[in-house]
């Protein structure tokens, strides 16, 4: 530790105190963006992060972005840099966050299309080979269909997270929530606890195991979730954040609630839920025009009583 700079060592405090809330993913993320912070500091001879001020963080996020960082990038830069300032100003390091003072070009709103409802049902509804890795297979993209699950969210998973049609998960921020669990998922679960034992090693607490028996990881969800879509002819690149994304936009097309759909998402501000459901405006239209006593399309038949 006498080796590290002061910078070094508030950085490393930091990220401490974000694990314990923060999921790895972010943390590592952090870590990155940080370091790209650290790198140019000490190319300016500041090993404090208590000299940060807005003309340092101004040039640095232009010279990324200069350098062709994207805007989603350069905003997770700025996020970054603006929890830990403000750490410091906590600290008593700074009088102020100067990251408050800088901002970021906005970034596009790209979300991924969901699968059309038909083409996801015919490609859940595809009979699979029976092995124990296939039952699985079908267990976790039903679960991520039928619930919203992140990623992150699935591969954490317990046995014991697992009650009668719900499942508890711990999403960001480490926040519970209980997740509904549809019919045709709760089936495909009891048939992937058929066979677990079969993979799962003794003692293991991971509702999703891999060939091995521990805990199966992300990029393993990931690669499995693209082998059955090629498997089963979906024509499409299937990811768990697009089965999430599928999830919310046909939930919400049917049942018109957003309040609803920000909850079982687990979306802090519904904002987030409006940008990431992608509302369509024809459906919205049409649910207006049918609601809104003052906007019913009046009948062909109806006499106009103006003269």
């Amino acid at each position: 530790m006498a080796d590290t700079t002061p910078l070094m060592r508030q950085v490393e405090a930091f990220l401490a105190e974000l694990a314990q809330t923060a999921s790895p993913a972010t943390i590592d993320a952090y870590r990155r963006d940080l370091a790209a912070l650290f790198e140019f500091l000490d190319a300016q001879g500041i090993d404090d992060g208590g000299a940060l001020n807005v003309a340092l963080l101004r040039r640095f996020l232009g010279g990324e972005r200069a350098r062709g960082l994207a805007p989603r990038s350069l905003a997770r830069r700025r996020a970054a840099i603006a929890r830990f300032a403000e750490r410091l100003r906590r600290d008593g390091r700074l009088a102020h966050n100067p990251a408050d003072l800088v901002r970021t070009p906005k970034a596009p709103k790209d979300l991924p299309r969901p699968v059309d409802v038909d083409a996801l049902a015919r490609f859940l509804d595809t009979p699979h080979d029976g092995s124990p890795l296939s039952v699985r297979d079908q267990a976790m993209l039903e679960l991520f269909y039928s619930s919203g699950l992140r990623l992150a969210e699935l591969a954490a998973l317990d046995l014991s997270d697992l009650q009668a049609q719900r499942v508890r998960v711990l999403g960001k921020g480490a926040k519970p929530r209980q997740m509904p669990v549809g019919r045709r998922a709760s089936q495909a679960l009891d048939a992937w606890l058929g066979v677990r034992g079969a993979l799962a090693s003794d003692g293991e607490t991971a509702l999703f195991v891999g060939a091995r028996g521990g805990r199966l990881g992300h990029r393993a969800i990931q690669q499995r979730l693209v082998k059955q879509a090629r498997a089963r002819g979906l024509d499409e690149h299937l990811h768990p954040h697009r089965l999430r994304h599928s999830f919310a936009s046909h939930l919400l097309e049917s049942s018109q609630d957003l309040r609803a759909v920000q909850e079982l998402l687990g979306h802090a501000h519904l904002s987030t839920t409006q940008i990431y459901t992608r509302l369509d405006w024809q459906h919205l239209a049409a649910g207006y025009d049918a609601a809104h006593p003052r906007a019913r399309r009046r009948r062909p038949d109806d006499s106009d009583t103006s003269s």
